[in-house]
């Protein structure tokens, strides 16, 4: 029998997301950041690159979940010129490199979901997942008590990302 564990804790983030960049209703929620003129730490990016930049999620499965993506609104991944196609593999190797610093994790998951099928929640602004992993970081709260355990601030982790970001460019 399929098992399926609820998780409507997304489901303000998902409907928050908007329609898709080729309706007239509006870009991403990545592009409304961007284009609000708040301050990084407001909007816990945590670096900015020539054509892509990294942001905490808002909704993380784990600490230091960080999402890598280009600051043009493309929805697949070979839609991106060379530069930002370069760029956002770099960021999200720096990406990496900054959460095994800063959280020293026991393994990371990294990937795309492409598509609305695929699981992409705003599939028309692509986004690598860079999601820090612990043992036991998947534990009975999620199961029986529909919570994740997040013990740390988004403000604080993105500080501590920073802090950690690998200096210098993103190398191509």
């Amino acid at each position: 029998m399929l098992e399926r564990l609820w998780s409507g804790w997304r489901s303000s983030y998902v409907s928050s997301v908007g329609p898709p960049a080729s309706s007239p209703d509006g870009p991403s929620v990545f592009s409304q950041i961007l284009a609000s003129g708040l301050p990084d730490e407001e909007t816990h990016i945590v670096h900015r690159g020539a054509t892509c930049f990294a942001i905490l999620n808002a909704f993380p499965y784990a600490t230091a979940h960080t999402l890598v993506l280009p600051y043009r609104e493309v929805g697949d991944l070979e839609a991106l010129d060379e530069t930002e196609f370069h760029e956002l593999w770099s960021t999200g190797r720096d990406a990496v490199i900054a959460i095994k610093s800063a959280y020293r994790p026991e393994g990371l998951n990294v990937g795309l979901n492409l598509g609305r099928p695929a699981g992409g929640s705003v599939s028309h602004h692509l986004h690598v997942h860079v999601v820090p992993r612990w043992t036991g970081d998947s534990n009975f709260m999620t199961a029986t008590a529909n919570t994740r355990t997040i013990p740390e601030a988004l403000q604080d982790t993105a500080a501590r990302l920073r802090a950690a970001w690998p200096a210098g460019p993103a190398a191509p």
